[in-house]
């Protein structure tokens, strides 16, 4: 069995619930959601993130707005529609739900 595998497939379970977490104070570009993911140590490359931005967009979960920089071209700002903060707001209690039971089931013994 090959642990890496396990534990990639594990971190991309919970992508799209901590992309959207990341956006539910203030809109970010798609670095500054890189470096915040790579923070918390779940480890994640732009070819990853990207499709799954545009997936998240094209259901209605997020919304983007071009800015200027002052250091380089103009950025794709992501921020949270009112479907995506209501969805975020039921994967909060899925996963809390999904924790709950796996913290209970591995500690025992």
């Amino acid at each position: 069995m090959n642990i890496e595998n396990t534990k990639a497939q594990m971190r991309k379970g919970v992508l799209e619930f901590c992309i959207l977490s990341v956006l539910k104070e203030k809109d970010a570009y798609t670095s500054e959601i890189l470096d915040t993911l790579k923070n918390a140590k779940l480890l994640v490359v732009e070819g990853t993130v990207y499709p799954l931005l545009t997936r998240l967009k094209n259901d209605g979960y997020l919304t983007y707005r071009w800015e200027e920089s002052t250091s380089g071209p103009p950025r794709k700002y992501y921020g949270l529609t009112d479907i995506g903060r209501e969805f975020l707001k039921e994967l909060n209690i899925t996963w809390n739900e999904l924790a709950g039971a796996v913290n209970t089931i591995t500690s025992q013994n």
